[in-house]
Order: C-alpha cells, then structure tokens, then sequence
C-alpha cells in the first residue's frame, strides 16, 4: 500500500498555515509555507497568510 500526502502543517512552531507539499519551501529537512517561516522571521517578518499572526 502507497500512502501520498499532498497537504501538511508549516513546520513553524507558531504558523497555522497548512500548505501543498508541491507548493512548500522546503529548508533544514522540513517544510515551510514561505520564506518568512523557512528563514526563521528574520526582521520579525511574519508569513503573511489570512488569519496567520505568526512571526517566529
């Protein structure tokens, strides 16, 4: 049996995105939904994303 994950959680602590697997930024390993979470909220730059209040 093959399972696929198409969607998961941004691997941010504090961002509640979910994001497409084919769409994510992919940094250390893990997966992001954007660069503002993949680079860790250098300058305290937050995802960006409707109802995400997350900045590192």
């Amino acid at each position: 049996m093959t399972v696929t994950v198409d969607m998961v959680k941004c691997a941010c602590a504090d961002c509640v995105c979910v994001v497409s697997t084919s769409n994510a930024v992919q940094a250390e390993g893990r997966i992001f939904c954007g660069d503002a979470c993949a680079s860790h909220h250098e300058g305290k730059a937050g995802c960006d994303h409707a109802g995400c209040a997350c900045h590192g």
